[in-house]
């Protein structure tokens, strides 16, 4: 019991902290900037920031939202993001534990994480983070066996093609990043997830721009990042697989 409470701190903790890099990602790789250099700085007066400011979620508490040294606000995305992460980790490792999977499982979430909020900031899904995402999904996927490395690359090229074909018709509708987001989850998750992501994630949006237009947030010609549908519908399927698939099994057998 100790040893479990211990490894789920250790990865709140870690899963915190790396969180926090994913904001300089988030930040830097659409406006194509170093994740590396220069260091961290508050972006609207350009000062570095200090080891007490880089403290996940506590130091944006303790200096109340706003930049310590110009008190420009803080974007809520920034603890957003971190607390997300380790309480995505922390569930990955509730379902999977010290394996393979839950290593699949984080970077997966973790990537998922980083484009859900650059599409949502930029409307764009970067290639640099999708089309690697795809060979590691297919690499950890030979590894671990979890999905069978058949189904990855079912679902990688299948979902990857699905999409083009969609946003070729649809005359710009839809993005290619939505294609090869796509092609990610599917060779992390198989083409069961694909499809799942797909259909759970068309639902989701339609059903959230219908509410947004209804509000009057968004008009109905305005557009609407598809991509963080997917990675919801793909989370849903990461953590309720054999749900869903025992789910969809019930209604086919009973159509038949």
């Amino acid at each position: 019991m100790a040893l479990d409470l211990a490894g789920l701190f250790l990865i709140a903790v870690f899963g915190l902290v790396v969180g926090s890099f994913f904001n300089v990602c988030i930040y830097r790789i659409p406006r194509k900037e170093s994740l590396a250099w220069p260091s961290s700085h508050c972006p609207t007066c350009s000062h570095p920031l200090s080891t007490l400011d880089l403290i996940p979620v506590f130091s944006f508490i303790f200096l109340r939202g706003r930049c310590r040294y110009c008190k420009a606000h803080i974007s809520w995305r920034y603890p957003v993001v971190e607390l997300l992460t380790a309480v995505l980790w922390i569930l990955a490792w509730l379902k999977f534990g010290l394996s393979l999977e839950f290593l699949s499982a984080a970077v997966f979430l973790s990537l998922g994480i980083i484009i859900t909020f650059i599409d949502l900031d930029q409307q764009i899904i970067p290639d640099v983070i999708s089309l690697p995402g795809v060979i590691i999904g297919l690499l950890l996927a030979l590894l671990s066996g979890r999905p069978p490395i058949t189904d990855a690359l079912i679902g990688a090229f299948g979902g990857a093609a699905l999409l083009f074909l969609v946003a070729f018709l649809s005359h710009g509708g839809m993005g290619g990043g939505d294609a090869k987001l796509l092609a990610m989850i599917g060779a992390f998750l198989g083409w069961q997830g694909a499809a799942a992501a797909l259909m759970i994630g068309s639902f989701a949006g339609a059903i959230i721009g219908l509410l947004l237009i209804a509000l009057k947030v968004i008009k109905r010609r305005d557009p609407v990042p598809f991509g963080p549908f997917l990675i919801f519908g793909a989370g849903i399927y990461l953590f309720f697989s054999e749900f869903i698939i025992d789910f969809y099994a019930m209604l086919v057998s009973g159509w038949l």
